[in-house]
């Protein structure tokens, strides 16, 4: 068996340390990072759901995700430290507690995840082009979009909505293939960019009812009214589901830590996770506000439009407003679709074949399995209990983290033999039992048993948003024990 697994698990450049000269992440490449993954529409929606769905008070909003913000702040600082002092990706750092095949089982976990919701994303993204088109189309000659061939739906999709999909799969893989400077570089040009756009749209909310919007903003805010029992609840629902959207990236914040130049820079950088949290809060229910006051007025129903920019855009009746908006908009969710799904599944990938993958073989599976999600996405999977399925998988990620956690500051007392890392042989530290390390396994899976009670048991409901924290505890403390009896 061992030497199945030496033959196997070789030496891949994707997944060594990186080359201290490679270290060029800073402070505002962080700030970037976590601005794009705020940025996107799923973030707005979620900002702007919180704030109508209990009516509440915007100080009890923000209060609450500030909250959520600072755990992942503190989390994704413990984590990213292992990969940022190590130059190691997630995948990798997984062999230190799980073993090699444990590593390689367990991480395609995150892969799994990330490449569903990468097909789902692109599908969400192919629409919002295929709108696009649809106006450019209508301004050439409104009878095109009549003709039958436009007409005819193959899989709950017609030729320009598959045109759409494909156009958005080819420009991604261009994109993303370029690499992790490649990569670094739009994450910074998208936040900014993003940013821009919110400022442009807000200005034309605001240029309409300015005082209306102000008066509503500041209704919203009196702080006698968020001191209340009655919203302790509130707050912690609000805390729980912010802290939710996050904590898919904190178990391969590694994935990007491992580019700081330093971890003076990388704690700095997800400092201003909070700065760009307050930012977008700020942009999301200005917009809300400002938007169901317009809609309003012309009497268009805002019922549960207002939570996706998409909708609200397009009752605007202003063409040169919507291309523009779209654009703003693609931008955010492709560059999002990098950070959350794409690169982690990437490394996911390779480190379950280094013999045979590389970043662009990786990309390739990744595209064609996306194809497959998000053109099936409607048709089959939305109906079939598969999006259930992956919601199952991710309450794996709280326990990975503790498991992860207690082995590397705990066990191993922060120490990596590198050399052992990559070339697996009997007697060495991270062949275990041929390669399962299975007191590892056996606490994530206690973990996972809490951390799912919280979706299937519908008594737990309440604390399903914390399913995260819990299964993380569980599988921290067990791992500890076991390890020191």
């Amino acid at each position: 068996m061992n030497q199945q697994i030496e033959k196997f698990q070789l030496r891949n450049w994707e997944l060594v340390s990186i080359n201290p000269n490679k270290r060029n992440w800073h402070r505002s490449d962080y700030f970037s990072y976590w601005a794009v993954t705020i940025q996107s529409i799923i973030g707005f929606s979620l900002i702007a759901s919180l704030h109508l769905l209990y009516d509440l008070n915007s100080i009890i909003v923000l209060s609450g995700c500030l909250i959520a913000v600072l755990l992942v702040f503190i989390f994704t600082n413990i984590v990213g430290k292992i990969s940022q002092t190590s130059g190691l990706p997630f995948p990798v750092i997984l062999r230190l507690s799980m073993g090699f095949n444990g590593a390689r089982y367990i991480g395609m976990i995150r892969g799994l995840v990330g490449i569903f919701m990468f097909g789902v994303q692109t599908f969400f993204i192919s629409k919002s082009l295929g709108y696009l088109f649809r106006i450019i189309l209508y301004q050439i000659d409104n009878q095109i979009l009549n003709n039958e061939y436009l007409l005819i739906f193959f899989f709950a999709l017609n030729p320009l909505d598959w045109f759409s999909l494909l156009i958005t799969l080819l420009f991604q893989l261009y994109l993303f293939s370029k690499g992790p400077e490649s990569n670094r570089i739009f994450i910074k040009f998208s936040a900014y960019f993003i940013y821009f756009g919110l400022i442009l749209f807000l200005f034309f909310i605001i240029s309409e009812n300015f005082n209306e919007v102000v008066n509503s903003l500041m209704l919203s805010t009196v702080i006698e009214n968020a001191i209340s029992k009655k919203n302790i609840f509130p707050l912690i629902s609000v805390t729980g589901t912010m802290f939710a959207y996050f904590s898919i990236l904190i178990v391969s914040f590694g994935d990007f830590s491992r580019y700081a130049k330093n971890k003076k820079e990388m704690n700095i950088g997800n400092f201003t996770i909070i700065l760009n949290l307050i930012i977008f809060s700020f942009f999301a229910i200005l917009l809300t506000i400002g938007s169901d006051i317009i809609l309003t007025k012309n009497s268009i129903s805002v019922e549960q439009l207002l939570t996706n920019p998409n909708d609200i855009i397009a009752k605007f009746n202003n063409s040169v407003l919507t291309v523009f908006s779209l654009i703003f908009i693609l931008v955010s969710m492709i560059s999002s679709n990098l950070i959350a799904n794409y690169i982690p599944s990437q490394n996911a990938l390779i480190n379950f074949l280094p013999n045979s993958l590389n970043l662009n073989k990786a990309g390739y599976i990744i595209i064609l399995l996306g194809m497959v999600f998000g053109g099936f996405w409607l048709s089959i999977f939305n109906q079939s209990g598969f999006l259930s399925m992956f919601d199952s998988l991710t309450a794996f990620f709280g326990p990975i983290f503790g498991v992860v956690i207690a082995d590397y500051y705990l066990i191993k007392r922060e120490k990596i033999n590198h050399k052992e890392l990559f070339y697996p042989k009997e007697n060495t530290e991270y062949i275990y039992s041929s390669g399962w390390n299975y007191k590892a396994i056996f606490s994530l899976i206690i973990g996972f048993i809490f951390s799912i009670s919280t979706i299937w048991n519908p008594s737990l409901s309440q604390l399903e948003t914390f399913g995260w924290v819990i299964g993380a505890f569980f599988s921290f403390v067990l791992y500890y024990f076991i390890n020191n009896d």
